[in-house]
């Protein structure tokens, strides 16, 4: 892999006053997983292997990852550039025809700079495509062993983060949040423990709360930490982790002391490939509808 040149000015008509040439480049956005090189996806690896230019964010994709490159493909760090030096990466990508492989650390649908990107793209007429992936939070639930939606328990999950050197909008306060008091996900919340414990406390979580802290999960040095929610900052402390780490709590996450069986295996839930009292409830609809009593996506309830 050789390293990129430095990116040049975006599209400008020509000297003749006639528009710049009809775009013939792309951009793949690839969610290359949360750190294991193989928790790329078969569709991440081959967007990969096909591109002209890699956008590589070194501290967050592993260089196995670029394993998957082609040898002679450009590589392009973004760590030590700025989101103007990727559009303008973007643009000469238009110019030439190139495609540019932009990974992206777990899923690109959270927190990765996704919005600004496409929206670059968009402006100067380049197509793009996004190839989603592993998330951290599918990660991190994945390691601890349990599922994060439990049947009675905890049938919402709320993703956020705690408003530090990043407002948040006015309506999704974090306290208020908490209100839910169900299963919640924080990301890039770890720089000040002691206010994100306060703010979880006063929201309305027990202090006995349980919590579950990953740290670069899937990642060789993974640290798995689980804690009291009045434990946490404490706990976010002794073990230095002030970034790179993601916090799940809620009750779902002590469930596996007690059975918890989902409703749609029990043997009195019928729907249409399990029937069960009257058939003729199940001709009421046409063989391809899903009746009433099953909710859409039922087999994984």
């Amino acid at each position: 892999m050789t390293d990129a040149p430095a990116p040049t000015p975006d599209d400008a008509p020509a000297s003749d006053g006639t528009p710049a040439a009809a775009p013939t480049g792309r951009v793949v956005f690839v969610g290359a997983g949360p750190g294991a090189a193989d928790l790329i996806t078969l569709r991440g690896a081959q967007a990969l292997a096909a591109a002209d230019v890699v956008v590589w964010p070194r501290s967050l994709v592993p260089p196995e990852v670029m394993e998957h490159a082609r040898a002679d493909a450009e590589v392009f760090t973004s760590d030590d550039h700025t989101l103007e030096d990727v559009i303008q990466l973007f643009a000469r990508a238009r110019r030439e025809g190139l495609t540019v492989c932009r990974l992206q650390s777990g899923d690109p649908s959270i927190y990765a700079t996704l919005h600004e990107q496409i929206n670059a793209c968009r402006r100067m007429g380049l197509p793009y495509e996004i190839v989603p992936g592993v998330g951290s939070l599918s990660a991190l639930a994945a390691a601890l062993g349990q599922e994060l939606t439990v049947p009675e328990v905890a049938q919402s999950l709320i993703l956020t983060r705690r408003a530090v050197r990043v407002p948040m909008p006015e309506n999704e306060d974090l306290v208020g949040l908490a209100g839910h008091g169900t299963t919640m996900a924080l990301y890039l919340s770890v720089r000040r423990p002691r206010e994100l414990q306060a703010d979880l406390l006063s929201g309305g979580y027990a202090p006995e709360t349980p919590v579950a802290i990953g740290f670069r999960v899937s990642w060789p040095d993974e640290l798995l930490l689980r804690c009291r929610l009045d434990e946490l900052a404490a706990t976010l402390k002794e073990h230095r982790i002030t970034t790179q780490a993601l916090i799940v709590l809620g009750p779902g996450l002590a469930a596996d002391e007690e059975e918890r069986r989902s409703h749609v295996y029990r043997p009195t839930y019928g729907h249409r490939y399990r029937r069960l009292g009257s058939p003729q409830r199940y001709k009421q609809a046409p063989a391809d509808a899903t009746p009433a009593d099953e909710p859409p996506g039922a087999s994984g309830a």
